[in-house]
């Protein structure tokens, strides 16, 4: 199961830009992966592990902006369709079946 975080925060001042950057090293800190700007995933062995990891993105919420959080079974995260620009790069390599922290 996959954990997938979308946000939109705002930059406009420094205190905001602070909050953003706090929020996105909480992400990275927990084990989420950038998959494109402002959309960070996460995988997790249980759906009850995908809701411990959805409720801690909740507790980061900055005062401002927007965050979305979805979860997708490890088959529907593979069945994501990537398209790339003239440039290719190699799409992100699948996480093992089971993961020891």
């Amino acid at each position: 199961m996959w954990v997938v975080a979308l946000f939109d925060l705002p930059t406009d001042d420094a205190d905001a830009r602070r909050a953003y950057t706090i929020f996105r090293k909480h992400l990275l800190g927990d084990g989420f992966v950038m998959l494109q700007y402002s959309v960070y995933a996460r995988h997790c062995p249980s759906e009850e592990n995908a809701g411990v990891h959805s409720r801690r993105v909740e507790s980061w919420l900055p005062p401002d902006g927007e965050v979305r959080v979805f979860t997708l079974t490890d088959k529907q995260f593979e069945r994501i369709q990537i398209f790339h620009g003239r440039i290719r790069r190699p799409a992100e390599a699948p996480p093992q079946q089971i993961t020891f922290l």
